[in-house]
């Protein structure tokens, strides 16, 4: 359970930040980055989430928001070493969150046609601000694949971000009208 009575602990103002085992890393380490850049991506989703009406969708925007929490503690909980149990106390990524975000984003692609084109991000509110929330978890899962080649991270912690992106795509598309309102790339349009 977590407890906060104080915000500040001035124990960052040397730049370094407590991970959940105690140890403690600078605040530009590739650990420290990545789960930044989930939370990043929480807050982005919570701005999407501002403009979207439906109901269903919400719901399970708020559930994502959720999980992303569970992803920032398990990327600032290092696993163990080989042969070292993890703590009791570790919250993992498990395979059934990707699971479940598969089957939001089937459920969500199965309304629209195949795209033809690319996209560009933008149409409705909602759209874009879902746009802007897939980019921002490209960007997570990118910082979360640098981490994983100096330190071991989770492999469904790595699923779930890439299929993150792909459920914030379809979403953007869905909001946009079942994508008949999506804003299609014309290569060279401008020329």
């Amino acid at each position: 359970m977590v407890k906060l009575n104080k915000i500040y602990t001035r124990t960052g103002d040397d730049g370094s930040t407590g991970l959940v085992d105690g140890s403690r890393l600078s605040k530009d380490n590739a650990r420290v980055s990545a789960y930044g850049d989930v939370d990043e991506t929480n807050a982005v989703i919570g701005l999407a989430r501002l403009h979207v009406t439906n109901t269903s969708l919400d719901q399970i925007l708020a559930r994502i928001q959720n999980e992303l929490f569970d992803l920032g503690a398990d990327l600032a909980t290092p696993l163990p070493d080989k042969g070292d149990a993890d703590s009791e106390y570790a919250l993992r990524m498990i395979a059934s969150q990707v699971s479940q975000l598969e089957s939001d984003l089937d459920n969500l692609n199965d309304d629209m046609s195949a795209l033809t084109s690319f996209i560009l991000p933008g149409g409705s509110a909602p759209a874009a601000h879902l746009h802007q929330a897939r980019t921002v978890a490209r960007r997570a899962e990118r910082s979360m694949v640098t981490l994983s080649d100096i330190a071991a991270v989770n492999p469904h912690a790595l699923a779930y971000i890439n299929r993150l992106s792909d459920f914030l795509f379809v979403a953007a598309r869905w909001c946009n009208d079942q994508g008949s309102g999506d804003v299609l790339w014309v290569p060279g349009g401008s020329r």
